[in-house]
């Protein structure tokens, strides 16, 4: 009788372990090319786990292809995708998180200064993605902050309007354009309101860094008293509808998405530099599904997750080896050297000190007074 006891205790013991064996033969399945066969614990973890919660500023719809090839690759993951802009991302967080209350498992944003800060804050748990060989050095900060597109900076122009033998180049053109022919670009301006934009701000603040000639661009900008918008979107619309002629600082992939479908719009990028951003996705550092969470982290960074980005999102993929993504005329560029990269680390905080902040905008305030 004694030793039915003990092998009745022993099953008992193991019984949480026996129960995974089917998972795990499953998640064996699962595990993706390249990816190491203890992936399938992860894999089986997740599933046992059963949703991951995303917070993101990409509007559901266009993340709606994203999320249903991830759960077609990893059935009974359900996605909780929750459509934010990148200042209530990072408000609602830091609420939730004091609070104790239910939060997000991974954060993924374009808003890379606010972004930093959370990871430097310790909010982001370190991970060492299988992707980390195919991303740029620059992408990727402490296997904690992870980019996971490019995002360049470029001009847009309206191409009923504005020719494009005299569409500006370089940034010196851009400047030489509008001190030469105010009467024509007059009010007719547009660009990022970085007030009201993080990703304007962000952009302002490393064109500063990046040459010397952000003051006169500035001080163009203000002597045509430009327009300031808060989005790219907005100044695509400007643009569009011939209130703007040239739009400075335009985020590439949304013009390029928008010049599909509206023959008005064309884009060049600087041949002098590009300023290129990207999203930043971090696991939080006590997820309530760390394991499913590391699944749509490395989702989004494989080849196959970089390519629905692509082509079903519209966004340029951080990788090079990814078919039909629209980011060839930026890699061709890089080729040149002319890509400055904006990298993820903890010189992206720099302006958000409150005092660097107010002095930065007051001096671009100051350039732009004649703005509308």
């Amino acid at each position: 009788m004694r030793w039915r006891a003990w092998l009745s205790g022993l099953l008992l013991l193991q019984w949480p372990l026996l129960s995974l064996l089917p998972t795990l033969a499953a998640a064996q399945a699962q595990v993706p090319e390249n990816y190491p066969g203890s992936y399938a614990a992860t894999i089986a973890a997740a599933r046992q786990e059963g949703k991951v919660v995303i917070y993101s500023p990409s509007d559901v719809a266009e993340a709606t292809y994203l999320i249903a090839d991830f759960k077609s690759m990893y059935p009974g993951i359900e996605v909780e995708y929750h459509d934010l802009n990148s200042t209530e991302i990072y408000d609602r967080f830091l609420k939730e998180i004091q609070n104790r209350s239910a939060t997000a498992d991974v954060l993924w944003s374009s808003a890379m200064d606010l972004q930093v800060k959370l990871v430097n804050d310790g909010h982001a748990l370190r991970y060492a993605s299988p992707e980390r060989a195919h991303l740029p050095d620059w992408s990727v900060w402490k296997n904690e902050a992870w980019g996971t597109t490019l995002e360049p900076a470029g001009f847009a122009y309206n191409k009923h309007a504005l020719p494009a033998a005299e569409v500006p180049r370089t940034h010196a053109d851009f400047i030489r354009l509008l001190k030469t022919d105010p009467a024509r670009f007059n009010g007719r301006v547009v660009t990022y309101d970085p007030s009201a934009s993080s990703l304007g701000f962000l952009f302002a603040t490393q064109d500063e860094k990046a040459s010397g000639m952000l003051w006169e661009v500035a001080q163009a900008l203000g002597a045509n008293r430009a327009r300031q918008a808060p989005s790219t979107a907005a100044m695509l619309e400007s643009v569009s509808s011939g209130e703007s002629l040239l739009a400075y600082n335009v985020l590439g992939s949304y013009a390029a998405s928008k010049m599909r479908t509206d023959p008005a719009i064309g884009l060049v990028y600087p041949q002098d530099y590009v300023l290129v951003g990207s999203r930043i996705a971090f696991i939080q550092r006590h997820a309530a599904h760390p394991n499913a969470a590391r699944l749509w982290l490395d989702y989004i960074l494989s080849r196959r997750g970089q390519t629905v980005l692509a082509n079903r999102m519209g966004l340029f993929p951080l990788r090079g080896d990814v078919p039909g993504g629209g980011n060839a005329a930026v890699f061709r560029l890089d080729a040149g050297g002319k890509v400055r990269p904006i990298a993820i680390g903890v010189g992206l905080m720099a302006y958000l000190d409150r005092t660097k902040r107010q002095d930065f905008l007051r001096r671009w305030n100051d350039a732009l007074a004649r703005s509308p």
